[in-house]
């Protein structure tokens, strides 16, 4: 806590904590003085019940805990005062042991590393080509897309609104092997900025919507198209003068009918009047470089069907395991 605030926020904390485990004895022990005054009759006196009176006669009395169930209050105190001798939770103190939190993640990474290091240390060395056509690699890539990718471009990878496809092959920044190696490593940024005021009024940007349908012979006016046309050079820069994109700078090609948000006249102009701003966050944070190399000839098969690999039922469980530490990421948007 120290480490984020500042020493007095660990000390407050300690005083906090120390308060309260006083004031829980204090309070536990001034109740166990409670007795009940009864009168000659042997009846409890009024004025030591609570108030509370049901059918007539049944009282709610004030009386103290019973013996066994104070002693377990205190020992579940002592047990507190071993646990922050012993465990950090007494403001910044660490505690006689050192453990922590962060420690024990890197225990458990560094363990998982040393006895499953050297399966994908073995595969970082092959060809991403090669790695595809390897059964156990393909059952190890499926875990990972499945942890980390599958909650934004689906478990069967074919994406939705937003989230591309990545079973067949059209791509923004590029299909090859390295390419979506260096997508997954360093994430990608897609930004389209709002193009209705440049394009010009609400008729232009229908216009220009219509040529950019007409480019992939989709349903379109064509008289709104021809008039569109011109205005489509404010587009061009990025898509190119003939609409099929440029990968270098992640724009779509607009000849096919391969649409991220949607291919209807409305979607298309909204796009052009609001711009999209798309993100895949980096993994290279997350995912150690054997882990990223196995997961993009994974994706890399998902588009290349003749070289991915027939993977077995053999060592499904063993397998799961090793894919086990890899941890998931925030959703991503743009992949392809």
């Amino acid at each position: 806590m120290a480490d984020f605030f500042s020493e007095w926020w660990g000390i407050g904390i300690s005083i906090v904590v120390a308060i309260s485990m006083v004031a829980c004895v204090v309070l536990l022990w001034s109740q166990s003085k409670v007795k009940v005054k009864v009168g000659a009759d042997g009846k409890p006196l009024p004025a030591e019940t609570t108030g509370h009176v049901w059918d007539g006669d049944l009282m709610e009395q004030n009386n103290p805990l019973p013996q066994w169930w104070k002693w377990l209050f205190y020992l579940t105190i002592a047990f507190s005062v071993v646990y922050l001798i012993i465990y950090p939770g007494f403001g910044a103190r660490q505690g006689t042991l050192g453990w922590s939190q962060v420690g024990a993640y890197e225990k458990e990474m560094k363990d998982g590393e040393a006895q499953y290091g050297p399966i994908f240390n073995k595969f970082l060395a092959m060809d991403i080509k090669d790695v595809a056509r390897d059964p156990q690699a393909h059952e190890i890539g499926q875990r990972l897309f499945l942890n980390n990718c599958a909650q934004c471009h689906g478990s069967d990878a074919q994406g939705g609104k937003g989230y591309p496809n990545l079973t067949d092959n059209d791509w923004l920044y590029g299909g090859d092997p390295k390419t979506i190696e260096l997508t997954i490593t360093e994430g990608r940024h897609g930004i389209m900025p709002p193009m209705g005021a440049v394009v010009g009024t609400d008729d232009d940007v229908r216009n220009v919507a219509n040529y950019v349908l007409s480019l992939s012979n989709s349903a379109h006016d064509p008289i709104k198209a021809a008039i569109g046309k011109p205005k489509f050079a404010a587009c061009a820069a990025c898509h190119g003068a003939d609409g099929k994109g440029n990968q270098m700078v992640g724009a779509p090609n607009l000849t096919d009918k391969i649409w991220l948000y949607g291919g209807d006249i409305n979607t298309i102009m909204e796009t052009i009047n609001k711009g999209r701003n798309n993100q895949m966050p980096a993994h290279k944070s997350i995912l150690t470089p054997g882990k990223i190399h196995l997961l993009a000839a994974y994706v890399w098969s998902l588009s290349n069907t003749g070289n991915a690999a027939s993977v077995s039922d053999a060592d499904t469980n063993a397998l799961r395991q090793i894919t086990a530490t890899a941890a998931t990421p925030d959703a991503s948007n743009v992949v392809k």
